[in-house]
């Protein structure tokens, strides 16, 4: 049965979703807990706002892969009823938001089957670019499928590998036929793999857990557990610490006695790590190449104010991605920075369905305005971004109502005109407001009196001026230049 399609009065562009592993240092006195269940109910915690249509971990025991996933936020899907079967010393987790799959519950994730070589989960970020053409190629194989989603093709992929002698070589011997972007999280019955595509076009981070409690004096072995996630604001919550991320092309097992990594023999491929990730999808607090997100975004609000003065009194930001880069404009441009909007944080998603009216007024729902501040004044309103356009004009028009004089727009990054296909739920380019209408035109159509965005090149020194190392890092910007860094053999996303 279709699930209900979640309200949700944010219309922005859209992860597909998070990814989390954990292995814990196997104690030797104690049977395994539910513990782990619960440190990786932390970890999506903290990633749900890459994914909110359905959740599920899955936990490596002595008795097999025990998996509980549902639709809804992390904090909808599990309880302590739910989590407490959940034992072992291995465990994966996802929070998803659909790119390609409908929002099913048979495509939540992860994914368990038994295969020849033992049990696997897979936990999967992005999306594959000739997902159709695997689709066939299993289809001829004699496998059947029960979802639509290019995520199961990777699992059944890795499931077929009959010939390989190990996961490694079987993990291996998928990422030579999968083309697009793909972050992923495997389990088996001894390890836990994470993979990235030699793109890099998703991110994904290995963590260390502290020694166990006791190990430095001699009373325990001072093992160390490992984690893995999409995003480094993950390990705070749970005590873990940041070591690395996961490198284009590489493969990293990690297993109670240890980590050790492989990169397979691949066709060479063009670093494109995703530039949205700065803009929108990474939490502020998360280290993103090495720098941290809100660090970024301020900059991109600085060259913005430099790019697109406005003659204003006060400087507003969209809450919340868009403060940062707020800020950086009121520093730049020496307009004092204030609050306008007032968000209420607990609308963002829902499956209680609004009426149709309620659904139009949707923004009105999130945001008040905080007349106070906005009566008779000019206002820069500053935005991440600016996708099909149907936020931008009810949030421009709830500052006039709240007495703002004048509003000029401003967004700090690039007009998106084409679609993704790595793994963002961009719309059609027909939907795309930018793509059909020039910036005139589109602060007509949200009733600004002014509006420009940051320019590319711009953002991309935003960017790279926090990179430590310039040279070795290469940024995917197809959602705004249409130049994508591979061939897109499905129209899909």
């Amino acid at each position: 049965m279709r699930s209900p399609p979640a309200f949700d009065v944010d219309t922005g562009p859209r992860e597909a979703c998070g990814v989390f592993g954990i292995v814990a240092a196997r104690r030797r006195a104690e049977a395994p807990s539910s513990e782990l269940a619960k440190t990786a109910f932390f970890g999506l915690f903290a990633l749900q706002h890459r994914g909110q249509e359905s959740a599920g971990i899955a936990v490596m025991g002595p008795g097999g892969i025990r998996a509980h996933k549902g639709m809804g936020l992390v904090t909808q899907v599990f309880t302590e009823k739910d989590l407490a079967p959940l034992v072992g010393d291995l465990a994966l987790g996802h929070v998803r938001y659909s790119t390609t799959g409908t929002s099913e519950v048979q495509n939540a994730q992860p994914y368990v089957i038994h295969t020849g070589a033992g049990p696997l989960a897979l936990a999967h970020n992005g999306n594959l670019t000739n997902a159709h053409m695997l689709r066939g190629a299993l289809h001829d194989r004699g496998v059947g499928l029960v979802s639509d989603s290019d995520s199961e093709l990777l699992t059944q992929l890795l499931a077929g590998a009959v010939s390989k002698p190990d996961w490694t070589s079987r993990i291996e011997s998928v990422m030579q036929v999968a083309e697009g972007a793909y972050s992923l999280v495997l389990m088996t019955a001894d390890a836990v793999y994470a993979v990235r595509d030699a793109h890099g076009f998703r991110p994904l981070y290995l963590g260390e857990l502290p020694p166990e409690e006791g190990g430095e004096n001699g009373a325990g072995d001072g093992a160390r557990g490992w984690v893995v996630a999409s995003e480094s604001c993950a390990f705070g919550p749970i005590g873990a610490r940041l070591l690395r991320e996961v490198e284009p092309g590489e493969i990293v097992r990690l297993a109670p006695e240890g980590m050790s990594s492989r990169f397979p023999a691949l066709p060479r491929r063009q670093r494109a790590f995703c530039s949205f990730e700065y803009v929108y999808f990474a939490r502020p607090d998360s280290l993103v190449e090495g720098q941290l997100v809100h660090a970024t975004r301020q900059r991109m609000g600085e060259i913005l104010a430099h790019e697109a003065p406005a003659d204003a009194d006060l400087v507003v930001g969209v809450p919340d991605s868009a403060l940062p880069a707020a800020l950086g404009f009121s520093r730049a441009s020496g307009i004092p920075y204030g609050e306008g909007l007032i968000k209420n944080r607990y609308i963002g998603r829902t499956f209680i369905q609004p009426t149709p009216e309620q659904r139009r007024a949707g923004v009105r729902l999130k945001f008040n305005p905080l007349s106070a501040n906005l009566a008779g004044r000019r206002i820069v309103l500053v935005d991440d971004s600016i996708v099909r356009g149907t936020t931008a004009g009810p949030i421009v028009q709830l500052l006039r109502q709240g007495g703002a004089r004048e509003v000029h727009m401003r967004v700090s990054s690039p007009p998106v005109r084409h679609p993704c296909y790595m793994g963002v739920d961009m719309p059609r380019r027909e939907d795309l407001v930018a793509s059909r209408l020039d910036v005139a035109a589109i602060a007509r159509l949200i009733g600004a009196d002014s509006c420009a965005y940051l320019s590319h090149e711009g953002m991309m020194q935003a960017i790279r001026a926090g990179l430590a190392d310039d040279a070795r890092h290469a940024h995917c910007a197809a959602c705004f230049t249409g130049d994508y860094p591979l061939e897109v053999r499905d129209r899909v996303g």
